[in-house]
Formats: C-alpha cells, sequence, structure tokens
C-alpha cells in the first residue's frame, strides 16, 4: 500500500517578527521565495515561564494536514572553549531523580496496536551459540545520574573523540575515555550548552546526537517546553569533527496549529541524509484536556549545507495525518533520500519518505508486511533490589540504512510476561523510485531463559554488512547489564548470537529508568561498533561507552557463497574501482596498494 499525503494546493502569507510563513502543498512547487531570517535569542536574562506574549513567534500553521511550512532561521556561533567551567559535570548529582514526564503538561496518545494480517509472515530467527562478537575491551564509565530520570543516553563516534547527551547534559570524551567537556543543557549550566542560544529553562530535555559520516560533523538536537505557550527544537552542528571549539546552534519554534489547538513536541526521532538532517516528534496538546489531545506527527527538514557553515538555515514542516514515535534512518552509503519507519499494526510497520525535500516537497509511505504478529506491549522487567524496569510501549528505538537495506529494533511481548529484543531487515528495493515496494528480508529475535528479559536494543551495520547489537538484560536474579550481540550476512535467516555481557550494575532499578541505549559506527575503520549502555550503580544511573567487532568466519568470501573463488576477486576488484569502502580494507578512506595487499591475505587464509 502506497499512498502520497497531499490532495491539494494552499499558499499563505503571513508577517511574523519580521519573517514571512510561506505554506504550500507538499506535491506542488512551492514559492522560491525565501522567508527572513529569525533570530531568537533576545536581549537580557528571561524566566522559565517564557518569553512575553508580544515576542513569542506566530504558531507555525498546519491545520490542513497536506500542508508544509517553511521558516528561516539564523544561528548562533558558540566556540565552547570559551565556557569559564570546561567540566560542569564529573559526578553523579545527590538526591532523589526528578521524572522528566513531570515537567512536562499531561500527554497521552492511545499505544494500542491495531490487528493486522497473518498472512505471508517471515520466519522469526532466534539467538543461537555461534562465535561472532569480539569485544575491544574499551569501555569505560562516562556519564553517572545527572538528577534526571531517564537519561535517554545517546552516542556520537567521530574520528578521535566521542559525544554522550543525556537528560539534561552533553559530554565530550576523547578516545582514552577522558572527558574534555560536559555542561548543562538549559540555563542551569555555567552556561548551558544551549543556554546561549536562548533556551531560557534549566529543563532542556530528550537530547540526541551522531557524527554524520557524510559531512564529518557531530550534531546534537534537543527540546524545551515552557509553560503553555512555548516548545522549541534547538539544534547545533560543530563546525569539524573535533566537538571542542564552535558549534553553529539554531533554536527553532516548534509550537503547532492544528486547527483551533496549539501543539508542542515530544520524543524527537533524529537522522540524517545527503542532504539535509531530520527531525521528528509526537505532537500533544498545550494545554487543555487529555482526551483528543494526540496532534500526530511532526516531520522537520534542516537543509544540511548552510549549517555546516553557519549560515541561516530554511526548516520545512509537515504533519501527516497520521503515524507516532517515528525513528529517521542513520543513513550510510549513497543515500539521496532519508526513510523513516514507524508501527502501522500488530503485523506490519510504515515505511515513510521525503521526496524532494529541498524543493517541493512530499511526503509518501509504504507498508511492509510480513512481520511475526506482536500479542502486546513490552512487559517491565524485574532486577533483584529494585522494582520493575520500563522497557516501554514497542516502539521501535532506532533505524538504520546501508545500501539498500533497512535495519530497525524494538523491545515486545515474547512468551507470555517476558520482553524480548525483537529486529527487522527490510530490502528497500530502490523505493520509491524503483516501482517495486519494499520487502522485509528478515526479522529474529533475542530472548533468554529463567526469565530474561531484553530490552533498549540499538542495531547497525558495518561496511561488510555485518550486523550488530546492544541490548539491556536482567531478570529476578540478575541486575540490568549490558548485552551485545551479532550477526554476518552469511547466517541463517533471523539468528543473531548469543549475548555477550559487556558490563553490569551492583542496585536495583525501577521505573522510567533507561527508555533507550544507542549505537554508533566507528567512522576510521567502519568496522567497529561503537555502543552506549548503562547499568545501576548505588547512587543511580552509570552511563557506559564501549566497543566491539563483528568476527568475520571468512573475510575473502566477499560473495558470501562460502567458496573463495575468482568471483570473490572480481567482487572486490569492482568495489576497488568504484571506491566502495567495503575494499577499503585497512580503513584509511584510501584505496591503494594496501587495500589489495590485505586483500590477497585475507584471500590466502582460505575459510575455516
Amino acid at each position: 500500500m502506497s499512498d502520497r499525503l497531499c490532495p491539494k494546493r494552499l499558499v499563505l502569507s503571513a508577517t511574523m517578527l519580521g519573517a514571512s510563513l510561506l505554506i504550500g502543498c507538499a506535491s506542488q512547487t512551492a514559492s522560491t521565495t525565501q522567508s527572513a531570517p529569525q533570530g531568537f535569542q533576545p536581549e537580557g536574562a528571561r524566566q522559565a515561564q517564557g518569553l512575553p506574549a508580544d515576542m513569542l513567534p506566530d504558531p507555525i500553521d498546519l491545520s490542513d494536514k497536506a500542508t508544509f511550512a517553511r521558516r528561516t532561521i539564523v544561528p548562533t556561533i558558540i566556540d565552547t572553549r570559551t565556557f569559564p567551567v570546561q567540566q560542569q559535570y564529573i559526578g553523579p548529582t545527590p538526591g532523589e531523580p526528578k521524572l522528566v514526564k513531570h515537567q512536562l503538561p499531561k500527554h497521552f496518545r492511545d499505544k494500542s496496536l491495531p490487528a493486522g494480517s497473518t498472512d505471508r509472515r517471515v520466519p522469526v530467527g532466534q539467538a543461537v551459540d555461534m562465535d561472532r562478537v569480539n569485544p575491544a575491551g574499551t569501555g569505560f564509565e562516562a556519564i553517572s545520574s545527572t538528577g534526571w530520570n531517564p537519561p535517554d543516553p545517546t552516542l556520537a563516534v567521530g574520528p578521535n573523540h566521542f559525544v554522550e547527551t543525556v537528560n539534561t547534559s552533553i559530554a565530550f570524551f576523547d578516545r582514552d575515555g577522558n572527558q574534555t567537556f560536559s555542561a548543562r543543557l538549559g540555563s542551569d549550566g555555567n552556561p548551558g550548552f544551549f543556554e546561549t542560544v536562548g533556551a531560557d529553562s534549566s529543563f532542556v530535555f530528550d537530547p540526541k546526537c551522531f557524527y554524520d559520516q557524510k559531512t564529518g560533523r557531530f550534531v546534537v538536537v534537543a527540546l524545551e517546553q515552557v509553560g503553555s505557550t512555548e516548545s522549541w527544537i534547538d539544534i547545533a552542528v560543530s563546525d569539524d569533527s573535533d566537538p571542542n571549539g564552535i558549534w553553529h546552534k539554531y533554536r527553532t519554534f516548534s509550537v503547532i496549529q492544528v486547527g483551533n489547538n496549539n501543539f508542542w513536541v515530544d520524543y524527537p526521532g533524529f537522522g540524517f541524509d545527503d542532504n539535509a538532517f531530520y527531525v521528528t516528534g509526537n505532537l500533544f496538546k498545550l494545554n487543555g484536556p487529555d482526551d483528543d489531545g494526540f496532534g500526530g506527527q511532526l516531520f522537520r527538514i534542516f537543509d544540511k549545507a548552510p549549517m555546516l557553515v553557519g549560515d541561516p538555515v530554511v526548516m520545512t514542516d509537515f504533519a501527516p495525518d497520521s503515524g507516532a514515535s517515528l525513528q529517521v534512518a542513520q543513513m550510510f552509503g549513497d543515500a539521496p533520500q532519508c526513510y523513516f519507519l514507524s508501527r502501522r499494526n500488530s503485523t506490519s510497520l510504515y515505511l515513510w519518505t521525503i521526496n524532494d525535500p529541498l524543493g517541493s516537497p512530499s511526503v509518501q509511505r509504504v507498508s511492509v508486511d510480513g512481520i511475526d504478529e506482536i500479542a502486546g506491549p513490552s512487559q517491565d522487567a524485574p532486577n533483584p533490589g529494585g522494582g520493575l524496569v520500563s522497557t516501554l510501549d514497542g516502539r521501535l528505538m532506532n533505524v538504520h540504512y546501508r545500501d539498500g537495506n533497512l535495519y530497525t529494533t524494538h523491545a515486545i511481548n515474547g512468551q507470555p510476561g517476558i520482553t524480548v529484543a525483537r529486529w527487522y531487515h527490510i530490502d528497500v528495493d530502490g523505493w520509491p523510485n524503483s516501482g517495486s515496494n519494499p520487502s522485509l528480508v528478515q526479522q529474529g529475535e533475542v530472548s533468554g531463559t529463567g526469565g530474561q528479559h531484553y530490552y533498549f536494543p540499538a542495531i547497525y551495520s558495518d561496511k561488510f554488512n555485518n550486523v550488530g547489537m546492544v541490548m539491556s538484560r536482567s531478570s529476578s536474579s540478575e541486575f540490568v547489564s549490558v548485552q551485545v550481540a551479532g550477526r554476518n550476512p552469511s547466517d541463517p535467516a533471523g539468528t543473531m548470537s548469543t549475548p555477550t555481557q559487556l558490563a553490569i550494575g551492583d542496585s536495583g532499578a525501577d521505573g522510567r529508568w533507561g527508555d533507550y541505549l544507542d549505537i554508533a559506527m566507528d567512522p576510521n575503520d567502519d568496522t567497529t561498533f561503537w555502543i552506549m549502555g548503562m547499568y545501576r550503580l548505588g547512587f543511580g544511573w552509570q552511563t557506559y561507552i564501549d566497543s566491539f567487532t563483528i568476527a568475520v568466519p571468512c573475510a575473502g568470501d566477499l560473495n558470501g557463497d562460502g567458496v573463495l573463488n575468482f568471483f570473490d576477486i572480481s567482487v572486490f576488484l569492482s568495489a576497488f574501482n568504484a571506491g566502495d569502502p567495503i575494499a577499503d580494507l585497512n580503513g584509511d578512506g584510501i584505496y591503494n596498494f594496501f587495500d589489495v595487499s590485505a586483500y590477497i591475505q585475507l584471500f590466502n587464509a582460505g575459510c575455516p
């Protein structure tokens, strides 16, 4: 099933703070007139109740769900090396942590899944005992309890540095695990990372980060919700591959008007393709009763090129009439347009894309069927000395794309009362330009024995199409631990290796304690997986960074048929001549004699 979400055209012009607002139908050519740049960094200190009414930007009117809106935002250029305190956060914050949800308006959406068809189900594979994960032994403890639950940790990996975000802080580390910078995100910093952009609240939440290997930049996003009048999406882009230094930061208004109601943005998805950065979010009513308070899904597009040099950026907004908790793909390899995934019903997903996002954009989606039926949301997980850890509600956790292959994962109800980590591999098959629809290639589950629960999964692939996963695990007799697993493309469909433990806590956790983990790829070799895990110590949650690689049983077997012969040499030569990363065997980004020599050694090593 495929449908375009744009039946008609409407163009309006409005003046707000000296800027024009362009709204146009997503399937038509938008006006080439750009709005005047806006900056939302008023002089002087502001209180947490937000801006005066006469300084507030107009809400972004997306009442017609088929329209899009565009605004141009000017950046604030910040050098983190000028912060008077370079390490604002070193140890855990004492006292009982605050809950993020208690700082936000009451919000609710129906998370039940409609029943789907049980026809054409792809078999579900399981974790099996096979030697795939090679832990690097590089683990180190990163940010510890900041006084907020859940931490929502994310990780970005550059050539020489790591960036970590949590509620409500950010930190940079070198490759040896030494913290080089840390700051609060909001006005309780000295200064806060986004305070200098205008974030006037000590509560800047739901941060996420990634390293864009296409441009060599770190990118960070965070949300603000202030009182009953303000919602903001803050985004920052580093000026090079070293996060210590200059950042181009943008504060973008995100109060969305739908009909007579205004909505704020929650739970961002965050990703990129060749041309743009993308943020998604759930829309909830700014004020009013909980019933009918869900406004659907927001897509926000940022033109990547001007953000790399600190120029004003054009952002484009959509709010289609369906979808919730969309995850944005982090796109590796050739990626002219981005993909998004959400759950459709108990046996299918929705795959979304935006055609011509920087020109005349249109939202398109298709159903990916054949997933094994999801009986219900994941079950909360026990652990000794604590209560039940919330494993969320079965929402997708992350999306990764490489060379036509799309991966995603979530925690679901497996055996009655046991949570398992379910993962999916989708062949995009050139959609939407090929005339073919995407299809589910394989699906699998990582499940435990003796009452073990697996949850908070995240998934990625390397340049050889090996797959790595990170998860949390606990049971009534086992503290929350960090687990990793992997597979080779030649492994039986749906299988994943039995998880390997990287770290474990020593105290009981309870409630909204983690929400999700993260995984990233090392840009230096495109084969090392770095993970952001967490566990519970006596003072609260502790994040943990570590790495692993996937063992390749026959590294020279490039066509995956289990035999080394001329055809594998042909695959290598074709990749070498095309500059395909699969032929960059020493990971230096250069295709030369050393890569040829490395392949000869792999070929001569034979297959076990």
